[in-house]
């Protein structure tokens, strides 16, 4: 044997006993990963019970039981993404270390998706299936009558909906980047991007035939999905871009075209779950990200909880929607959560209820609630917001930002958005793993962005809470966008997004000022980041985040049937009678 030959079989032999080891001690290596306590039971799976709900639907349901002579809270968790596998690994696992601490797990595929019968109406029938689930739960002899719910997502809408049941034996709820409302977000095709990609996954996971590497390509890599969608993303009229990226029509993307033509339509009504969450009674932890496209709406459950005089956590971390394994390490906190809610341990729990990752800052805050205290600061827009190349001054290109009042006779801005090149996206909140701070140079290089900056920093400066920018603003056309982004301008130049938000005018929005302009106030969402020395603070204005948020085409006509698009003339003002303004919430 030549000694090429003898290193390979000695690699292959280190190679076999690492893997061995690595079997044999995984549990270890699981608990430091994910900083999980030790596991405790054995764990028995029962896989493919059929669950049978009051309308005669098989739902397909892996039970996860430790082995034990005595009964056991649950953890139950509801997807439409699998729960068995190569797409249900990330479930199993799961289900797996949740078991292995002494809980039982329910595991189950939603109505009418991979094993479940039925038919697949998202989130329609979520709240009886989840109560008929919860119901056998309360029937079994493993089962001590104690149930929690965890997951991101869709799984979260789902612990709303099985709340709203009113099913007593659901105790804790821990959702992730969720919202009880999942309309909000969709409503009338503006978060284009949201909806088209989420359509283009489920087809991914559940299409039939198509081989497991095509599957999992479709469904984890941006730039396969960025391809794929966006033929989709450039055509009108909205309601047939199922046709253009799937090459055929989608039953639930075409119910939702349909109803969404109608205002305060009773099909919406049914799915959104925020007119019960006053009166939950199941004990809440909130997990969200910064930049996760749900935040708002996870914030706005949050308050809703607290407004009812319940005591809801929240913990908030840096990450997006698409960040899954980050979102995985959130079994501690939930672990913690259910053995108090669910196992009635004592302790386990931060002293306060609101942990806040302060990005900049690169810490950890604790608060009493949210928003915690701070004081709003004004920084007012000034000088011309254009610049048309790239600059390594972070402190001269564009406008101002100051907290100083700005000059009575300041020249406003003015610039054309065009729904045929609609003013692109990047980075920010989305369904993929493109999501997140990016560089906005290229972008603000347009001649349909205006950027405002403030001089470099001379000492830290933390804002946590709420962002707004208060705008004096006018438009060639009634129905028109405006798009405000933070962003912060490291030392290299690069300008970093933090936070955003759109307002979509129309006739009877915004507040008319004397010289015909209007006064429009813009939600940013929230962040937490604290400012180094150096750094400049940054606002983006523009008038949209193509494909992220759908164009707006200027007519006013249904957004989701029209092809006919308008370019719009805006103009921002910027003077001492109209004061355009960043208000960000800074803390001590």
């Amino acid at each position: 044997m030549d000694s090429k030959s003898k290193i390979g079989l000695a690699g292959l032999g280190v190679t076999g006993v690492g893997l061995t080891l690595s079997y044999l001690f995984r549990k270890k290596i699981w608990e430091r990963a994910f900083s999980l306590p030790p596991a405790t039971y054995q764990v028995k799976v029962d896989h493919h019970v059929r669950l049978l709900t009051p309308d005669g639907v098989e739902l397909a349901t892996d039970v996860y039981r430790p082995k034990s002579n005595r009964p056991l809270p649950t953890i139950l968790m509801r997807t439409p993404y699998g729960r068995s596998g190569t797409m249900g690994q990330p479930m199993a696992f799961i289900s797996n270390r949740f078991a292995e601490r002494g809980y039982n797990v329910v595991c189950q595929d939603v109505r009418g998706i991979h094993d479940s019968g039925g038919k697949f109406e998202p989130f329609v029938t979520e709240k009886m299936d989840g109560q008929a689930t919860l119901d056998w739960i309360e029937a079994q002899p493993w089962s001590d009558g104690n149930v929690g719910m965890w997951g991101p997502s869709y799984l979260g809408y789902v612990q709303y909906a099985a709340a709203a049941s009113g099913s007593p034996q659901l105790k804790a709820l821990v959702p992730l980047v969720t919202q009880s409302n999942m309309v909000d977000l969709a409503d009338n095709g503006h978060a284009l991007d949201t909806i088209l990609r989420w359509m283009y996954i489920i087809d991914a996971m559940s299409a039939p035939g198509l081989p497991m590497w095509q599957r999992v390509r479709r469904v984890m890599q941006s730039d396969v999905q960025n391809k794929a969608l966006a033929p989709g993303f450039a055509h009108l009229p909205l309601n047939t871009a199922d046709e253009v990226v799937l090459g055929k029509k989608v039953p639930f993307f075409q119910e939702w075209v349909e109803h969404f033509r109608h205002e305060d339509d009773a099909y919406f009504q049914i799915v959104d779950m925020k007119p019960a969450i006053a009166e939950m009674t199941q004990a809440v932890h909130f997990i969200g990200g910064w930049y996760d496209l749900f935040l708002p709406g996870l914030l706005q459950d949050y308050a809703l909880l607290a407004a009812a005089g319940k005591r809801p956590f929240l913990t908030i971390y840096n990450w997006g929607h698409y960040d899954l394994a980050k979102q995985a390490g959130t079994m501690r906190e939930a672990l913690a959560w259910f053995d108090v809610h669910l196992k009635g341990n004592q302790n386990g729990l931060p002293d306060k209820p609101v942990q806040l990752y302060v990005m900049g800052a690169e810490a950890w805050r604790a608060f009493e609630a949210w928003p915690p205290p701070s004081q709003e600061r004004a920084y007012y827009l000034q000088g011309a917001g254009h610049f048309d190349k790239l600059s390594d001054r972070p402190d001269r290109p564009g406008g101002r930002l100051s907290p100083l009042n700005p000059p009575v006779n300041d020249a406003p801005d003015h610039y054309r958005y065009d729904p045929a090149d609609p003013t692109p996206n990047v980075g920010g909140a989305l369904l993929s793993t493109d999501a997140g701070a990016v560089d906005n140079r290229e972008l603000e290089a347009r001649s349909d962005v205006l950027v405002f900056t403030s001089p470099p920093l001379l000492a830290p400066l933390t804002i946590i809470g709420a962002v707004r920018a208060i705008l004096y603003v006018q438009s060639s056309s009634q129905f028109t966008d405006f798009f405000a982004r933070l962003c912060v301008v490291d030392e290299n130049g690069r300008s970093l997004n933090l936070c955003d938000g759109l307002l979509r005018l129309e006739p009877g929005k915004g507040e008319p000022q004397p010289d015909g302009s209007l006064r429009v106030e813009i939600d940013m969402a929230a962040t937490a980041y604290q400012f180094q020395p150096g750094q400049c603070i940054r606002l983006q204005v523009s008038s949209g985040a193509h494909p992220r948020i759908g164009r707006n085409l200027g007519t006013g006509e249904p957004i989701l049937t029209s092809t006919r698009m308008v370019v719009q003339a805006q103009t921002l003002f910027h003077d001492g009678k109209r004061p355009s303004a960043l208000i960000l919430p800074v803390v001590e």
